[in-house]
């Protein structure tokens, strides 16, 4: 019976907290794709709407890196939660349990921190 002092239990839930934080770097790595894409056709000299496109390949990648920083952040809120669940029996002694949860918020803080300068960048 998987329960009390079975540690597979909080293995797991690391092992969710860590496929959000690749999901979460995957959006803002596509965001950041994206933002740069009407940057690159601007500089090739593209003809034809060609602000419109620029302004919606902007808005659109910096609304990625928002979602992804979003799930990264909210990935650390849903990990804490189940951790509070947990007896303290199912965490294997002197395990830090705080170390997956603060990659996942450097990540979602970089991700905001990329934001700023990308937006900075085009004032």
């Amino acid at each position: 019976m998987i329960g009390q002092t079975d540690p597979r239990v909080l293995f797991a839930a690391e092992r969710t907290l860590f496929s959000w934080n690749r999901t979460g770097i995957s959006l803002m790595a596509f965001g950041f794709v994206v933002e740069r894409f009407g940057l690159y056709m601007q500089l090739l000299g593209v003809q034809g709407g060609l602000g419109a496109q620029r302004h919606l390949s902007f808005i659109g990648g910096i609304g990625f890196i928002l979602l992804g920083a979003f799930v990264e952040v909210y990935s650390v809120l849903q990990h804490r939660h189940f951790l509070a669940t947990l007896h303290e029996m199912d965490i294997p002694l002197g395990y830090n349990t705080k170390a997956a949860m603060g990659i996942n918020a450097v990540v979602g803080f970089m991700g905001v921190m990329l934001c700023v300068y990308l937006v900075l960048g085009v004032l």
